[in-house]
């Protein structure tokens, strides 16, 4: 059956008329936008919802986003049988049956490690395959080191250039960590979604207690100035200490702004110390103050940039 990967799709030749999407992640989001803003219909088919590894709220507006778009999003939904012949495809769901003329399965990429035969060298590995590795960059095995998407680490390309930097530091007898407690991730959507740090639900998960914001776009004046008003900022606080630890954004411009929440969370700044920062009215990252300063007082009430 000739469906597509994201290889196929971004190598295609030809827009299809109808494309269902099989997945409900980075992939999947970016490249069935794509689809849709070069004329195809789009159906996607998320087993559980879309970006089903972040914050609820991420996936929810993304969904509702698309839907805007005449996407169709099937949440909770799973393709029971797929067929293909003379050209189409035939995809049966739950009381419904889909016809379309191209079919991308994004539902994940394991690590092509099957054939190293890893075991033998002592490298342990994920149940998916992935190399283990420390912050060190080192294997299970003695003077072993692994980086890039082959490992446990995320599969960012920007997290792949650290590691292998540092790795090759640390074979050379170096002394090179990578902290990934601060990464920056950007999903290129529109409207993107930017995350850094814990989402709410992880950061309780691991026995924090939390507290946390989420500001409209309506209140952060530059959206109001552009005309995009959809989305939000999030921002989870360690409640013991008033610490930033996450911050989730939907935005026109997520990806520009979620480098100043990495730069707190890494500083260890607390939200009043967020909150007091001068920020440039009339700028998108405006919206981190702004959210932080929810923490203390109701900025629906403020002037235009008060501090």
């Amino acid at each position: 059956m000739p469906y597509w990967t994201s290889t196929e799709a971004l190598f295609a030749d030809t827009v299809p008329k109808h494309l269902v999407v099989i997945g409900s992640s980075v992939v999947t989001v970016e490249i069935a936008q794509a689809y849709r803003r070069l004329g195809s219909a789009v159906t996607i088919l998320a087993r559980t919802k879309l970006l089903s590894q972040e914050d609820p709220a991420l996936g929810d507006e993304l969904a509702k986003a698309f839907e805007a778009e005449g996407m169709r999003v099937l949440i909770k939904t799973s393709a029971s049988r797929i067929d293909f012949g003379d050209g189409r495809y035939t995809i049966r769901i739950d009381g419904e049956t889909l016809t379309s003329d191209a079919l991308l399965i994004a539902s994940g990429r394991p690590p092509n490690t099957r054939d190293l035969n890893l075991a033998a060298a002592g490298v342990e590995t994920s149940a998916n395959g992935a190399i283990v590795v420390d912050d060190h960059m080192r294997t299970s095995a003695p003077n072993i080191y692994a980086a890039g998407d082959c490992t446990t680490q995320p599969q960012f390309v920007y997290v792949a250039a650290a590691a292998g930097t540092r790795a090759g530091v640390n074979m050379t007898g170096g002394d090179a960590t990578l902290d990934l407690s601060a990464m920056p991730a950007v999903i290129f959507t529109d409207p993107q979604v930017a995350t850094v740090g814990l989402a709410e639900a992880e950061a309780e998960k691991a026995g924090i207690n939390t507290e946390s914001r989420t500001l409209d776009l309506e209140n952060v004046p530059r959206a109001l100035a552009n005309f995009e008003t959809r989305g939000f900022v999030k921002l989870v606080i360690d409640a013991d200490s008033d610490r930033l630890i996450g911050a989730q954004i939907l935005a026109a411009e997520a990806g520009e702004m979620i480098q100043a929440a990495a730069l707190a969370i890494r500083n260890r700044m607390t939200v009043q110390e967020l909150a007091d920062q001068l920020f440039p009215y009339l700028t998108m990252v405006e919206g981190l103050k702004l959210c932080a300063q929810t923490f203390f007082k109701d900025v629906k009430q403020l002037s235009c940039c008060a501090g």
